[in-house]
C-alpha cells in the first residue's frame, strides 16, 4: 500500500490499476516496405509500373466492404470535411441515443495522408523497382462496441499497403469481466466510481492476455480489411500508444478536493528533472537530448500537471473530481529497458538488458514498468502532501540519537552542511541503483572518504538510510524520503517566504 492511500485509508473507497487508452499498429510484413512490395510484385509477374493497377481493385473491394457493413446496420458513411471534426464527440452523442449494446456504431471517412509507393527505374543500374512515397487516400474509421473490449474502432486506408490503427480501452475490458462475474459497480466516462471488490477488479484487470488480444486483432482485419485474403498475408501488431492509469477513488469530492490543490501546487515546483527519470525508472544522464519538462494545464474538466520525458510522460489529475489519477503514457516502447531474451548475429542468444519491443507481446512487461512508474509517483507526492506529518518527522530527527553509548547529533535544515547533505543523498540517480560512498563524495567534495562514512551512520542511526545486504550500496528509507522531501520543501516554500515577507 502506498503511503498516501495509507494515510487516507478512511476516506479511499478503492485503488484500481488499469489499461486505459491502447492504440495498436497493423503491417503486413511481405508488403509494408517499399523493397518488400517490389518482391511481392516480382513473385507475382506483376510489372513494377503496373503498381496504381494492380492496387486500384483492393481500392474498391475495400469500399464496398464499408458500404456492405453500413447498409447492413441500417446507416450512412459520414465523409467528414471538416479539419476541426471531433470524432469522439461525433461517437458519443451517437451512442447517446443507441445505447452500449454490441455491435456497430458508425463509419466514418476522411481523405488523410497515407504512406504509398511509387513505381521508379534507376536509369544507371537499369533496374525497375518501388520507392516509398507519401500521398492521401480514402480511410475508413469503424467504429464498433465490442462483447469483450467494449467500444473500438480500426482505421483503414484503402490504398496498399494497408496499414491498419486500430484502439480499444482497458476500462471497458474490465467492466465486461465485471459485469461476465455478477460484480456490482458504477462508472462515470471511463472512470469506476464504485466496485464492490476493488480487489477482485484489480485481479481482472491484470489478466488481460496478450493471446486474447491478438486474436481480437486477427478477427477485426478479417473484417474490416478482407483484401488480406487476396493478398495471402497477415498482420504484425505492434504497439504505437498506451496509456496505464492508477485511480485512487475517494469516498467524497470534498475528500479529493481538501488535498488535491496542495498536491498540485507543490508538485510543479518540487519535481525536477531527475525526479522524472526517476519515477520512469531512467538515470538521467548529462548528454540526455531529448524534451524533459512540466506542463500544468486549466482543463473545464479540471487542473492537471504533465512531466514529460522524451515520449513518456506521467500525469496527475482529478478525474471527475472523485478520483486522483495519476496516469503513465508511452508512444514509443524502445524508451524502456528490461532483461529479456537476445538473439545474436551468430545464432546464439542471450538474457540481457535492452530496449523493449514495440510488440504487442510486449504488453505484460510494459504493464509491469509503467505501474511501477505510478507507484513511484505515488510514493514522491505522498512526501509532501500533509505538512503536520512531515513537521513531526522533523521533530523527530532534530534530536540526538545514543547508540552503543555514542551519541549522533541530530539534524538541522537550518545547517549549511545538513541541507547539502540531504539534497546529496536525495538526487534523483540514486533511487533506482542506490550510492556508495564514493558517489557521496563527488557531491560533497570537500569531505573525506571517512568523512563521508560518518556521515552515512549517523543518517543510518536516524533510520533514514538502509544498507543492501552483503554491499557497500545505501537507499533512502521511506522515513527518509519523506523528511527529507518535507523539509527542503517546507525550508523553500513556506519559511523562508514568511521570513522574506517580515
Amino acid at each position: 500500500m502506498d503511503l498516501l492511500t495509507e494515510r487516507y485509508a478512511d476516506k479511499i473507497r478503492g485503488v484500481l490499476s488499469c489499461y486505459d487508452r491502447v492504440v495498436i499498429h497493423g503491417t503486413l510484413p511481405g508488403v509494408c516496405y517499399a523493397q518488400g512490395m517490389t518482391s511481392f510484385l516480382n513473385m507475382r509477374n506483376i510489372r513494377i509500373f503496373d503498381y496504381p493497377r494492380f492496387a486500384e481493385p483492393l481500392r474498391d473491394e475495400l469500399r464496398k466492404n464499408a458500404e456492405k457493413i453500413a447498409a447492413e446496420n441500417g446507416f450512412e458513411i459520414e465523409f467528414i470535411r471538416k479539419n476541426n471534426f471531433r470524432k469522439e464527440k461525433a461517437v458519443k452523442d451517437i451512442l447517446k441515443v443507441r445505447g452500449y449494446h454490441p455491435g456497430h456504431v458508425t463509419i466514418i471517412s476522411a481523405m488523410e495522408a497515407c504512406p504509398t509507393y511509387k513505381p521508379w527505374h534507376d536509369k544507371k543500374t537499369h533496374k525497375t523497382f518501388l520507392k516509398p512515397s507519401q500521398g492521401k487516400c480514402l480511410h475508413y474509421y469503424f467504429y464498433f462496441i465490442d462483447k469483450q473490449l467494449g467500444l473500438c474502432y480500426v482505421r483503414v486506408p484503402t490504398w496498399c499497403p494497408f496499414r491498419l490503427q486500430i484502439y480499444f480501452n482497458g476500462h471497458n475490458w474490465l467492466e465486461a469481466s465485471l459485469k461476465k462475474h455478477n460484480i456490482s459497480y458504477e462508472n462515470i466516462d471511463n472512470l469506476i466510481v464504485s466496485i464492490a471488490d476493488f480487489p477482485k477488479a484489480q485481479q481482472f484487470s491484470d489478466q488481460l492476455k496478450v493471446d486474447f488480444i491478438h486474436k481480437k486483432l486477427d478477427q477485426f482485419a478479417k473484417l474490416y480489411c478482407p483484401v488480406i485474403k487476396k493478398l495471402d498475408l497477415s498482420y504484425h501488431w505492434s504497439i504505437m500508444q498506451v496509456e496505464y492509469a492508477t485511480d485512487i477513488v475517494f469516498n467524497r469530492k470534498n475528500d479529493l478536493q481538501a488535498i488535491y490543490g496542495q498536491l498540485v501546487r507543490t508538485a510543479i515546483h518540487t519535481v525536477k528533472p531527475e525526479n522524472i527519470s526517476t519515477f520512469l525508472g531512467r538515470k538521467l544522464h548529462v548528454n540526455y537530448q531529448d524534451e524533459m519538462g512540466n506542463n500544468f494545464n486549466t482543463r473545464i474538466e479540471g487542473t492537471r500537471i504533465k512531466h514529460t520525458m522524451g515520449p513518456v510522460s506521467i500525469k496527475m489529475y482529478d478525474k471527475m473530481g472523485i478520483a486522483l489519477r495519476i496516469e503513465c503514457t508511452v508512444n514509443n516502447l524502445s524508451f524502456f529497458k528490461h532483461y529479456r531474451e537476445v538473439e545474436h548475429r551468430d545464432g546464439t542468444c542471450s538474457l540481457k538488458m535492452t530496449s523493449m519491443k514495440k510488440g504487442i507481446y510486449s504488453l505484460s512487461p510494459l504493464r509491469e514498468l509503467l505501474l511501477s512508474a505510478n507507484h513511484r509517483y505515488i510514493e514522491f507526492i505522498s512526501s509532501f502532501d500533509d505538512k503536520s506529518t512531515g513537521i513531526k518527522n522533523l521533530n523527530k530527527i532534530s534530536k540526538n540519537v545514543v547508540e552503543n553509548n555514542r551519541c549522533y547529533k541530530g539534524f538541522n535544515f537550518f545547517s549549511k552542511d545538513d541541507q547539502q547533505l540531504f539534497e546529496a543523498v536525495a538526487s534523483g540517480e540514486y533511487n533506482i541503483s542506490g550510492f556508495q560512498n564514493k558517489n557521496l563524495r563527488k557531491k560533497l567534495a570537500e569531505k573525506s572518504s571517512s568523512q563521508v562514512s560518518r556521515l552515512i551512520k549517523r543518517l543510518r542511526t536516524h533510520g533514514l538510510l538502509k544498507k543492501v545486504g552483503r554491499t557497500y550500496k545505501y537507499y533512502l528509507t521511506k522515513l527518509g524520503r519523506k523528511v527529507i522531501a518535507s523539509g527542503l520543501k517546507l525550508k523553500e516554500f513556506f519559511i523562508i517566504p514568511e521570513l522574506a515577507a517580515i
